[in-house]
């Protein structure tokens, strides 16, 4: 009898055993399901613990790859891994853009991007990626001036004299962009469409090419960033007749704006340069890089060493700040096109 019972025991253990295994894998399976279904990686340990690629959409030189390596440079040793600047041009940053979107949303892709995030709603049909749904704002960074600038031979002295000469001139003078729907192009479609003017449009690669255009007398105006002109404005190959932010800049204390030099109320191109996440990643970790990212743009040595020098004042906001930025943004572009008479193409 005690024998029969052993036997029924082990017999009893045994199913036993095989109805847990079912269950704790059909447990383990039911946790993996959900997971894919959230969308939100795993981590495998504290974020981060592998290196951060830090997507700029255009050729190195420009602002925004300068302030993405310094950011990049302050980051990695707060956060224990490199933060690698990748350039991915191309198709007026949607190439780079699109590349940043795709990626999963676990803050190991973050990108650097300025208004022609949005402007490019209003020159592309077929937008391969959604300005405001496919990505999660991290933090408005920094702000730079652009500024209305001739070659120091142009005849016009000032905005009210440029209008005048176009005005006078239909169609003979040109102006210098870093390509369709940048800050560069809508700048002064926006000026365009306020004045009544007709100018020609010659866009380049980059904001280099705009200055060689500019210093060779190629081209006869750009509405570009201050980087790249002041140090041809100081050696006075180069004028600025007016910045075309709504605030004049300290490093041209004595240059009025648009605005006030045109007699052009409401006109006002604030760039600024911004970054995001793809859609989804978790908000600790947005948290996280809008901590660390503020910090390093908002240091009194970084912004006085590194960040004046490039023409770029700090700002770094909460995430919820800079995505409202991005929808009045949408806004405003969209209807500065619609003025202008641009087509999605």
């Amino acid at each position: 009898m005690g024998k029969a019972r052993s036997v029924f025991a082990r017999i009893c253990a045994r199913i036993c055993a095989r109805i847990c295994a079912r269950i704790y894998s059909r447990l383990l399976l039911a946790a993996f399901c959900l997971g894919l279904a959230s969308g939100a990686p795993a981590q495998t340990g504290p974020y981060p613990n592998r290196p951060i690629k830090f997507i700029v959409p255009l050729t190195p030189g420009g602002g925004n790859d300068v302030l993405a390596r310094i950011i990049a440079a302050g980051m990695t040793p707060a956060v224990g891994q490199p933060v690698v600047v990748e350039n991915k041009p191309g198709a007026g940053g949607n190439i780079g853009t699109e590349y940043a979107a795709r990626q999963p949303a676990d803050g190991y892709t973050i990108l650097i991007t300025t208004p022609t995030h949005v402007m490019n709603t209003n020159f592309y049909l077929k937008l391969p990626y959604d300005p405001i749904r496919d990505f999660s704002p991290v933090s408005l960074v920094a702000m730079i001036p652009f500024v209305l600038t001739v070659n120091a031979s142009f005849p016009a002295q000032n905005v009210k004299e440029l209008i005048a000469l176009a005005k006078a001139q239909p169609g003979r003078l040109t102006f210098g962009t870093s390509g369709i729907g940048t800050p560069h192009h809508m700048s002064t479609e926006m000026l365009r469409s306020m004045t009544g003017i007709e100018l020609v449009h010659v866009p380049y690669k980059g904001a280099a090419g705009i200055v060689t255009a500019l210093v060779s007398n190629e081209i006869s105006m750009t509405i570009g960033a201050i980087n790249s002109l002041l140090p041809h404005i100081r050696s006075g190959k180069l004028r600025p007749l007016a910045v075309a932010g709504s605030a004049r800049t300290p490093l041209l204390p004595e240059v009025p704006t648009i605005a006030e030099a045109g007699g052009l109320p409401g006109y006002a191109m604030d760039s600024w340069f911004g970054v995001l996440a793809p859609a989804g990643t978790p908000a600790e970790i947005v948290g996280r890089l809008n901590s660390e990212i503020n910090r390093v743009v908002r240091d009194p040595v970084v912004a006085k060493e590194r960040l004046a020098p490039a023409g770029l004042e700090p700002v770094g906001t909460t995430p919820e700040r800079f995505g409202e930025v991005l929808r009045e943004e949408l806004v405003k572009w969209a209807r500065v096109a619609k003025e202008a008479g641009i087509r999605q193409e």
